[in-house]
C-alpha cells in the first residue's frame, strides 16, 4: 500500500509541474497513427503540433484571442491541469449516408491559467481520431471574466509543405465561387472581389473559406473546416503564402467593433483537420458529425428523405417567372398540379413551389410568407398533393430581409403545420437587412440556428440556400436536412462565365461535401436548353447528371428539369425513379480530388445498391469490383453510361443503357467520356 501511495503521489507531482518543466503533453489516436502534442513557449504562449506516423503535418502553431477592452489571451499562461480520456460509441443516423456511425477518439483536456493578473482561465480540448483531429476553446465560468467581446481568434495551422490546394475565396457573404487549384504559396483570393456574377462578394483578406482540401507530394490528404458552429462567427483561414500558414480570420460586422460576443461559460466551434492517406477516405470520414452533440430532437420520423420536382428550373431558364406582374407566373395552381401528377407517377414524393407568395415584385412591398398570389390556391394544391401521395415543399425567400422574416417565422411555420407541410426551402440572396451584417457573421449563424430550433417545434425540416456553412449540426438537429452553400446548378443557366466547369463536381465531392449534404438539384436532361438560353448549358453529359444522385449526397434530391424533358426521355428517367435517397452503407471505390470519384451506396430497407461515377474534362477508364455486394445473391444491374461518342460539350446526350446480372464476384470496366459519368442501379433479384 505504501508503494502504491508513493506512485500516486509521483503522478500528481508530474501533473502539477508539467508547465514548470516545459514538458510536452501528448496523445495519439486510437490506432496510434496521429499524434498531437501541446506545450507552452518560454513566454507562456500555447501551441500545438500534429504528427502522422512520425511525420510532422502541422508544425508549431500558436493559439489565442484578442478582446475588446480586455487583455488578450496570447501568452503568460501556465498549465493548471491536464487530463486524458478515451471514448468509443456507435450511434445511428435517423437519415444519412449510413446507418451506424463509429465515434472513436482519445481526448486531451488542458486547463490553462494566466500567471499574471487578472489570472483568468482557458481550457483547450483536443479530440484525436484515426482520420484527423478536432480542437476547441472552452471558456469556463470564473470570477474575473464574465463576458467577452472577441475581436479576433488566432488559431494557426503551420503547414510543412507547399500543398496542392483546392480553395474558394474567404468571402464573408457567399460560397458561390468556382474552386481554384493552386499551390498553397500561389493562393490569391483578393482578385475575386469583383466577380461579375457575385454582387455580394466581400473578401477583406487573402483568405479561403472552409472546407479547404489539400494534397501533398507524399500523397497525404488534409481538409480544414469547423464543427458545431453555434453562437459564434464563421471562420475563414487567412493565408500566408510565404510561411505556408493558415490562421483563423473570423467574419465580422459593420455594426460592431468585435466579431463575437458571448457570456461565460461557452465553447467555441471545433477547429477540424481531416488527415488521410487518400482522397476516398476523406469522404468516408465522419469526423465532422462526430464532433457534434447527439440528437436533441428525438424521433423525427415526420421528415422523410425524398426525391422532389418543382417550379424552379423553369424560372432560371426564363420560361416562367417568380412574380405575377410578368404575365408568365410559374407557381399557378394548374402548373403545380402538373408537377404533382408527374411526381406521383414516377416514385417522386415531393414538389417544391417557388414564387407562390406575394412580394416577388419590387412594388409589392416585401415578402409575405402566408399570403399566396391570387392564381395559386394553396389549400387546394396541398389537398390535391395529399390525395396523390405527394408532399408539398414550402419556399421562403427573404431577399436578405432577415428582420422581416424573423417577425413572420412563427406565423409562417404555423401555417405549414396546419397544412401538414413538413419541409421548407429558405433563401437569403442579396445584401442583408439589418444593414451592416454579413451572411457568415455571428448574427446570421444565430439566425440559422434559431430557425432550425424553432422549425423543430412545428415538425418542420429546413433546407437553407445562401446559408451559413454546414458544420455537422444535422446530428444534433436532424431537421437540418440539406443546404446549398456552393455554386449550384442554377449557375449553368444564367452565369456569364460559362457556368460550372467539368471539374467542379469532382472537386465539390472532396471539399464542400465533406461539410454535409448538398441540395445541388441534379437531373438536367436538356443539357443545351437552346430553346431558352443559347449561350448557356450544363457542362456534363447526361450520364453524369444521373450519377450525381449517388455522388453528391443529400436526403432530398431534386429531379430539377422540366416535365416535358423527362417525358421525352423515359429510359434515363427510370434511374431517377429507382435511385434511393436514404442509405445504410456508403463506400468510395476510388477517386482523386478534382479528377474523378466513384461512390456506391446501399439503400436502407431494400438492400439495393446504386453506383455513381463522374470525371472532369478528361476521359477515364475505371474498373469496378462488385465485392461490396452480399455473397450468394444475384442482382440485376442497369448501367447508364456515356455512349462511345459522348462529350460534355460536343455530344452530351449520347447515353447507352444496358442490363446484366452481377454478384459479389463480378467486375466491370467503365469508360467515362470527357465531363461524363456512369450510374448503375443494382437491384436484388428475388
Amino acid at each position: 500500500m505504501k508503494k502504491l501511495l508513493i506512485i500516486i503521489a509521483a503522478i500528481l507531482v508530474v501533473s502539477c509541474k508539467a508547465s514548470e518543466d516545459k514538458k510536452s503533453l501528448e496523445l495519439s489516436s486510437p490506432d496510434e497513427t496521429i499524434n498531437v502534442s501541446f506545450n507552452l513557449s518560454d513566454t507562456g504562449k500555447p501551441y500545438y503540433m500534429v504528427r502522422r506516423q512520425g511525420q510532422v503535418i502541422i508544425d508549431t502553431s500558436y493559439l489565442g484571442f484578442e478582446f475588446k477592452n480586455a487583455p488578450a489571451f496570447i501568452e503568460s499562461f501556465i498549465i493548471k491541469d491536464s487530463k486524458t480520456s478515451t471514448f468509443n460509441e456507435t450511434w445511428q443516423m435517423p437519415w444519412g449516408e449510413q446507418l451506424d456511425v463509429i465515434n472513436d477518439y482519445k481526448e486531451l483536456r488542458i486547463e490553462l491559467q494566466e500567471k499574471i493578473s487578472p489570472e483568468r482561465y482557458l481550457t483547450i480540448v483536443f479530440r484525436i481520431y484515426n482520420d484527423g483531429i478536432g480542437f476547441r476553446y472552452e471558456f469556463p465560468e470564473q470570477v474575473r471574466l464574465k463576458d467577452v467581446e472577441i475581436t479576433e481568434e488566432h488559431t494557426q495551422f503551420n503547414l510543412t509543405q507547399d500543398y496542392k490546394t483546392f480553395w474558394i475565396p474567404g468571402d464573408w457573404e457567399i460560397y458561390e465561387h468556382t474552386y481554384k487549384t493552386t499551390k498553397l504559396s500561389e493562393i490569391d483570393a483578393t482578385k475575386y472581389r469583383n466577380h461579375p456574377n457575385l454582387a455580394q462578394t466581400y473578401i477583406p483578406e487573402n483568405a479561403v473559406n472552409t472546407p479547404v482540401t489539400m494534397v501533398g507530394d507524399d500523397g497525404i490528404h488534409l481538409s480544414f473546416h469547423e464543427a458545431a458552429l453555434v453562437d459564434y462567427s464563421g471562420m475563414t483561414l487567412k493565408v500566408d503564402t510565404e510561411k505556408l500558414n493558415f490562421e483563423s480570420h473570423l467574419v465580422g460586422s459593420e455594426n460592431t467593433d468585435y466579431k463575437v460576443k458571448r457570456s461565460l461559460p461557452f465553447n467555441t466551434p471545433w477547429r477540424t483537420i481531416q488527415i488521410t492517406n487518400n482522397a476516398p477516405d476523406l469522404i468516408e470520414s465522419n469526423l465532422i458529425v462526430n464532433l457534434n452533440e447527439p440528437n436533441k430532437l428525438g424521433n423525427v420520423s415526420w421528415f422523410k428523405p425524398m426525391k422532389y420536382t418543382g417550379v424552379w428550373w423553369e424560372m432560371h431558364l426564363g420560361k416562367t417567372t417568380w412574380d405575377m406582374a410578368s404575365g408568365r407566373h410559374g407557381a399557378t395552381t394548374e402548373n403545380v398540379k402538373r408537377y404533382i401528377d408527374f411526381s406521383a407517377k414516377n416514385n417522386i414524393k415531393g414538389v417544391l413551389v417557388e414564387g407562390w407568395n406575394t412580394g416577388w415584385a419590387a412594388e409589392e412591398g416585401g415578402f409575405d410568407f402566408v399570403t399566396p398570389y391570387p392564381d395559386y390556391d394553396l389549400e387546394h394544391v396541398v389537398n390535391y398533393a395529399n390525395e396523390n401521395g405527394v408532399d408539398i415543399i414550402m419556399h421562403h425567400e427573404t431577399y436578405g430581409g432577415v428582420d422581416r422574416y424573423i417577425k413572420q417565422q412563427d406565423t409562417a411555420y404555423a401555417l405549414m403545420q396546419s397544412l401538414g407541410i413538413h419541409s421548407v426551402k429558405s433563401g437569403y440572396v442579396f445584401k442583408l437587412s439589418p444593414e451592416g451584417e454579413y451572411h457568415h457573421g455571428q448574427f446570421m449563424v444565430n439566425h440559422h440556428h434559431n430557425s432550425i430550433v424553432k422549425a423543430a417545434k412545428y415538425e418542420i425540416a429546413v433546407n437553407p440556400h445562401e446559408p451559413i456553412k454546414a458544420t455537422g449540426l444535422r446530428r444534433t438537429y436532424p431537421n437540418t436536412i440539406s443546404r446549398e452553400g456552393l455554386r449550384g446548378q442554377e449557375f449553368n443557366a444564367w452565369a456569364e462565365d460559362g457556368g460550372n466547369p467539368p471539374e467542379h463536381l469532382p472537386i465539390i465531392a472532396f471539399t464542400r461535401m465533406l461539410a454535409g449534404p448538398i441540395d445541388y438539384t441534379p437531373g438536367i436532361f436538356n443539357i443545351k436548353f437552346d430553346e431558352y438560353k443559347k449561350n448557356n448549358q450544363v457542362n456534363t453529359t447526361l450520364a453524369q447528371q444521373l450519377a450525381l444522385y449517388v455522388v453528391i449526397y443529400s436526403p432530398i434530391q431534386m429531379a430539377a428539369d422540366l416535365i416535358e424533358h423527362y417525358e421525352a426521355n423515359p429510359e434515363p428517367l427510370q434511374f431517377i425513379k429507382d435511385v434511393g435517397v436514404d442509405w445504410e452503407t456508403t463506400k468510395v471505390l476510388h477517386g482523386e480530388v478534382g479528377d474523378y470519384v466513384t461512390i456506391v451506396r446501399k439503400e436502407r430497407k431494400t438492400g439495393n445498391w446504386f453506383l455513381g461515377s463522374i470525371t472532369d474534362e478528361n476521359a477515364r477508364t475505371l474498373d469496378i469490383n462488385f465485392n461490396f455486394l452480399e455473397d450468394d445473391q444475384d442482382y440485376l444491374a442497369t448501367i447508364y453510361k456515356d455512349g462511345k461518342d459522348a462529350h460534355w460539350d460536343e455530344n452530351p446526350l449520347d447515353i447507352k443503357i444496358e442490363t446484366q446480372t452481377v454478384n459479389s464476384r463480378s467486375k466491370l470496366t467503365l469508360e467515362l467520356a470527357e465531363g461524363g459519368g456512369a450510374a448503375i442501379s443494382i437491384i436484388k433479384k428475388r
